[in-house]
């Protein structure tokens, strides 16, 4: 046998292990940003004590990653559990996992473009869900919305059950209502955002406050508004540049 069939063999016979522990390699890190994701957004005010976010599976599109049923800011790895896209759990013994879950697994069945989720209760943007002021982008890092904001009624089903989204068909009237945008309002509940990656997830969560508090305060004094106009499409921030300083801020990198 020569030295390059050797050489080939020996290849072969490694890249299925070098496959795994690459498979391994990511999802340690979606895990570790998932964490990441939790406690930035619960030190952000974003998700205090409620709330959650998901990341789809790095390796399966049909898994998604969420936490078990725990308070954003106390998530750690050893929290994080992975559902299928009926929001089951793919492990037997899995902890029980948050009501609403639904959110994820509906959005993540009907948005192949969406790797991360997030339901929060920002309390200025529940503000914009309950009347009929619409929430529009007034500064430029809101500028993801600027095809407006749809608002997914609880009331469709009735009110006996209240307005979390806790069956799948409500996570996947939600997710009808979302359409292809990044963000949809919970009447008299809350919101759900949907993104490409994690750190665009937070920066959108974080923005969409900032822009409904900014917004608010603009309409209390009774100002005549000018909102932010692009006539191309409009340029946007990845947030990574912010998304490691928040990680410095909390001592996670």
């Amino acid at each position: 046998m020569t030295r390059t069939i050797r050489r080939i063999l020996l290849l072969m016979l490694a890249a299925p292990v070098l496959a795994e522990a690459q498979q391994d390699a990511e999802l340690d890190a979606a895990i570790d940003d998932l964490v990441a994701a939790n406690r930035i957004l619960a030190a952000q005010g974003i998700l205090p004590g409620y709330g959650h976010v998901s990341v789809r599976h790095p390796t399966n599109p049909d898994r998604y990653l969420v936490s078990r049923s725990i308070a954003p800011e106390l998530v750690t790895a050893e929290d994080i559990v992975v559902l299928d896209l009926d929001s089951d759990p793919v492990e037997p013994g899995t902890p029980r996992s948050y009501l609403e879950r639904f959110i994820h697994g509906e959005i993540y069945k009907v948005r192949p473009d969406v790797r991360a989720v997030v339901h929060n209760h920002s309390p200025t943007v529940i503000s914009f869900g309950i009347g009929t002021t619409p929430l529009r982008p007034v500064y430029h890092q809101a500028a993801f919305f600027l095809d407006g904001i749809p608002i997914w009624d609880y009331r469709d089903f009735g009110t006996a059950n209240g307005a979390l989204v806790d069956t799948p068909a409500r996570g996947a009237a939600l997710a009808a209502a979302l359409k292809d945008r990044p963000v949809v309002l919970m009447r008299n509940h809350g919101v759900a955002i949907a993104a490409s990656t994690l750190p665009l997830l937070v920066g959108w969560s974080i923005a969409l406050e900032q822009n409904a508090e900014i917004q608010s305060a603009a309409l209390a004094r009774g100002d005549d508004v000018t909102y932010l106009e692009f006539e191309e499409e409009a340029p946007g921030s990845d947030f990574l540049r912010a998304w490691d300083l928040w990680k410095r801020q909390l001592g996670m990198q």
